[in-house]
């Protein structure tokens, strides 16, 4: 299983369709690099929301960790929390 992939999250925000194509990158990857483009978000607050909303989203098997402009995403076998 590979282990690493990047894709990124535009003007058009966390869309179902992002999320699905999130998910199917999850298939074949363990962890998933979003670039988060200045068109979407403009500081660092919203930036969180938008990180927090996209855990929500994908379920109790994902974590993320923001550096910069980029969500790094892990899948783990168990939930976390």
């Amino acid at each position: 299983m590979a282990t690493l992939t990047t894709i990124q999250l535009g003007k058009n925000g966390l869309t179902d369709n992002f999320i699905l194509t999130l998910k199917n990158h999850f298939k074949k990857y363990n962890n998933v690099k979003v670039s988060v483009l200045r068109s979407c978000c403009r500081d660092k607050e919203e930036l969180k929301k938008i990180s927090n909303e996209l855990v929500e989203k994908l379920g109790n098997h994902y974590t993320s960790k923001i550096i910069g402009y980029t969500l790094a995403i892990k899948r783990w076998r168990k939930p976390v929390r």
